[in-house]
């Protein structure tokens, strides 16, 4: 009914915008970051979580997806949220399915395919507050929820201790697969990224955050290490761009009381660790530990910038009170349908349609309601394109 971008006024039916960069009708390209939930339906928290039975046992032991709603193998409607596993420098921790014996195990294989796509090409080993580790686990958000990535500040990881032997001579391998559980006294650590207080790092990848203790429920709070130390307890690296969190075994495998949850990591040489298992139970059952006050599991947004263009249709009292709906006249002649709409017409705006000079209809943007006008009435009607 209303409105072309740089049409003539013709029977009041196009109006042209006034396309002044300082005091005309148009402003483009206006950017501004969205943000939702990370989750299915757009929720911030993901707390119920379920594994494939789909995957093999052989995939499963160094790998696992995690699904919302239930199994994929048993309800259609599972969606992949994000997918866990373990990787080792030198292979550690998994059995070598070539059967070459050359420690070409797939957590080697693993750590050097991530190693390969966050770190530069003179860096072959992941490095945490100043350390290398040889060790990492991996969590990988789907792409297609993260949008452009993972809002930082946003991000928060809940892990529950796990019951595990960390007596000297005790083989970690007796602490896989059906094995791992969580332990008996319901203790767990937050983990954030150090956004709020520092700086990116710029690699490859894009942009890099610490991983840090500290919890995003009633605010940011980094808290500090353990044993009155100033600086907050270092887990890993989050590389928002990616949407990959990679966090130092090492510093998992130690007692909540040294800033750990007692992984106990199978590095092992041809031992099939399940390493993956571990992390995917912590995970899964932190919301249990946390009070009633606290969400537990992960919590995380994921962020895009939008470019926009806003458009104001001013219609003025004496302008567009008129229709050439069938149902504003009546008869052979064309008269109006209502006496009154001789001297006090009223029409109802429920469509803008934006045009070209050409008057090809180029978008149509409609009303959340029917508007009335009349020529004591005017109105503004703001319409946003995203892009």
């Amino acid at each position: 009914m209303v409105s072309t971008a740089g049409a003539t006024i013709l029977n009041n039916t196009f109006t042209a915008f006034d396309l002044n960069e300082i005091s005309g009708d148009v402003r483009s390209n206006q950017q501004e970051t969205v943000t939702k939930g990370l989750f299915a339906g757009n929720t911030g928290s993901f707390t119920t979580m379920y594994t494939s039975s789909n995957l093999t046992a052989t995939q499963k032991s160094y790998y696992q997806e995690v699904y919302s709603t239930g199994d994929p193998a048993s309800d259609p409607n599972a969606k992949v949220e994000y997918s866990v596993a373990y990787g080792h420098y030198n292979g550690s921790g998994s059995l070598d399915t070539t059967g070459n014996l050359n420690n070409d195990t797939p957590s080697r294989a693993i750590y050097r395919a991530y190693a390969q796509t966050l770190l530069g090409p003179t860096d072959k080993k992941f490095t945490f507050n100043g350390t290398d580790s040889d060790s990492c686990y991996f969590l990988n958000f789907n792409r297609t929820r993260m949008r452009e990535k993972l809002d930082e500040g946003n991000f928060e990881l809940t892990l529950a201790m796990l019951s595990g032997s960390m007596s000297a001579g005790v083989p970690n391998a007796a602490h896989t697969g059906s094995n791992v559980r969580v332990s008996g006294t319901s203790e767990y650590i937050q983990i954030i990224d150090d956004s709020s207080t520092t700086a990116a790092s710029v690699g490859l990848s894009g942009k890099v955050y610490n991983l840090v203790s500290g919890s995003i429920d009633g605010g940011t709070t980094i808290f500090k290490g353990n044993a009155g130390t100033s600086d907050p307890t270092y887990f890993g690296l989050l590389y928002p761009q990616v949407g990959v969190a990679v966090l130092n075994a090492n510093q998992l495998d130690k007692t909540i009381a040294n800033g750990g949850v007692n992984f106990d990591t199978v590095t092992g040489s041809l031992i099939q660790g399940d390493n993956a298992t571990k992390l995917y139970t912590s995970v899964a059952t932190s919301s249990g530990m946390v009070p009633s006050t606290m969400t537990g599991g992960i919590q995380a947004r994921s962020s895009e910038q939008v470019k926009s263009s806003y458009y104001f249709v001013r219609v003025k009292n004496g302008q567009y009170n008129y229709s050439n709906n069938p149902s504003f006249v009546t008869g052979s002649a064309g008269a109006l349908a209502y006496s009154t709409f001789i001297n006090d017409p009223q029409t109802f705006i429920t469509t803008i349609g934006l045009y070209n000079v050409r008057h090809d209809l180029l978008a149509v943007a409609k009303l959340s309601q029917p508007l009335l006008k009349s020529f004591t009435r005017e109105a503004l009607i703001r319409v946003k394109l995203d892009f």
